[in-house]
Parts: C-alpha cells; sequence; structure tokens
C-alpha cells in the first residue's frame, strides 16, 4: 500500500498536446512531486502497462488519467482492457475528458472507471481540476502498489 503524500507514478493517455502541456503545468504550479509519464494513443497505453516496445521496463503507473478520444484504441477499449486485466484492474483510473455526455459517463463507469472528471476549458480551472485529482489520489487515499 502507498503512504498518503507519497510521490506516484502518474501515466497520462493524452493526445492533445495542447491538453498535455496544461496538464503538466498543472503539476508545476502545484508543486506536485509525483511522476507524469505520457502515452500519445491508446496502443501506446498499453504498451506503456504491459512494458511492451519502447516502453520496455517502464514502471507499472500507481493512477491513470485516461482521456477518451484517442487514435488507435480509445480510452473506452483501453479502460475495458486494463480492467479485465487482473494484473491492472487494481490501478485507479480517472477519465479525463471533454466529454459532458451521460452515455460516456454511465459507460465508463460500467467499464469500472474510479472517476469521472470532464476538463475544463478554462487554463486555472484545468489547474485547479488537476490539483484535486492529485489532492484526493495522493493526500487522502491509499493506492496499491504492485512493485
Amino acid at each position: 500500500m502507498s503512504n498518503p503524500g507519497q510521490p506516484i507514478d502518474i501515466l497520462l493517455v493524452e493526445d492533445d498536446p495542447g491538453d498535455e502541456l496544461m496538464t503538466r503545468e498543472a503539476f508545476e504550479d502545484n508543486k506536485i512531486g509525483n511522476t507524469l509519464h505520457v502515452a500519445h494513443d491508446g496502443q501506446e497505453a498499453l504498451d506503456f502497462l504491459y512494458q511492451q516496445g519502447e516502453h520496455a521496463g517502464a514502471p507499472q503507473p500507481d493512477l491513470i488519467l485516461l482521456d477518451l478520444n484517442l487514435p488507435r484504441y480509445d480510452g473506452r477499449q483501453v479502460l475495458e482492457r486494463i480492467k479485465a486485466d487482473p494484473e491492472l484492474a487494481h490501478i485507479p483510473v480517472v477519465v479525463l475528458t471533454t466529454s459532458a455526455a451521460e452515455e460516456d459517463i454511465l459507460r465508463s463507469y460500467k467499464l469500472h472507471a474510479n472517476a469521472y472528471v470532464t476538463k475544463p476549458v478554462d487554463l486555472d480551472q484545468f489547474v485547479t481540476a488537476i490539483k484535486h485529482i492529485d489532492d484526493f489520489f495522493v493526500q487522502v487515499v491509499r493506492l496499491p502498489r504492485q512493485r
């Protein structure tokens, strides 16, 4: 189990360079000491999680921030694969997406997402949302560690 407040490895699965940059800035602005790894599409996320190709030796993330609208495999497919795999199912997945559609929210929870956050368009609100996610998953809850 992780200790609250200890730095963790986070996998951000995000194809939009602007959203990736805002997430990095949110981490820097809030002095978040976690290690942020980025996969730019669903296939790269799976390669990272299964330590394949250029991601051989990648750490297993403690938390995944997953966009739904991705090239190759979309976020729903990635989420389904994660939660169906006994070696990965314990990793909390926060869906972080622009979609506020009820069907996306319901489907994500049916696929066992741990949280669903609609990305704010305003930079300050986006930074605040990332800080809240970090506060909750690093400061409040205990995460399982597979080390």
